[in-house]
Parts: structure tokens; sequence; C-alpha cells
């Protein structure tokens, strides 16, 4: 099998039989997994003949990528939760395992950039903290 295939194949995988409900739709589930591999394959190929990479590396830096771009959605959901919500403020236990950081790790995750630019997606500031009297 060609590298860009197996990559493909590693990567979006089809589904296994009994893990679709209702069962009535697994054919189109393999269906829809079968045009993620392929589109997932043409990408990849085109990536590696515009740049002459190896696909494999191509494959784990825009796996990297989409990590960073997952760490970076997290970290704005943590300040919205934090410094946004006025209704209820999560408690640290439930953020951190919601988020797979330690609680320690919720109070440090964002900062200033974080909160500014969820700051300017809401267009208003973030709610004042009760200990902050």
């Amino acid at each position: 099998m060609h590298q860009i295939s197996e990559l493909a194949a590693v990567l979006c995988p089809l589904p296994e039989p009994g893990s679709v409900t209702p069962e009535d739709c697994f054919a189109d589930a393999c269906e829809q997994a079968e045009l993620q591999r392929t589109h997932y394959a043409d990408n990849l190929e085109a990536a590696a003949l515009g740049t002459d990479g190896d696909p494999l590396i191509l494959a784990l830096e825009h796996a990297r990528t989409q990590k960073e771009e997952a760490d970076r959605r997290i970290r704005l959901l943590l300040a919205y939760a934090r410094e946004f919500q006025p209704v209820r403020r999560y408690p640290l236990r439930e953020l951190a395992q919601a988020s797979g950081y330690t609680t320690s790790g919720v109070t440090t995750a964002y900062g200033r950039p974080e909160i500014t630019l969820v700051q300017r997606q809401l267009h208003r500031g973030p709610v004042p903290r009760k200990d902050a009297s």
C-alpha cells in the first residue's frame, strides 16, 4: 500500500462493526470515512508534491498544528469560563477535568492575551470578581 494511503487509513479509520447506532447507518458511516480518507490523502499528496516533503513528517507537523490549535481553544474557553461567566462560576475541579489540566493548571493556562481576545469577541469586559472589592 502506498505510504500516503496508509497514513490516511491510520488517521481516518473505518468504523468497527457494531460501533454505529443505528446499525443501518453503518454503510453510510463507512462511506463517510472513505471520503475523509480520500480527502486527507489528496491533501497530503498535494502538500508532499508541493514542498518535496516527506508525507509522514508533513502528517506529524499537521497533527502538531491541530494540537496547538486545540490547546489555544482550551485556553480561550478557560478564560471565558473563569472571567466572563456571571451566572455560574465553574469550580476549578470541573474545569480541570473537562480540559485535561490540573486544578492549578487551569488558573495558569490563560492570561491577559486570551482574556483580551475573548473580550474583543464578546464586545464586553470580564465580570468583576466578588473578591476584587
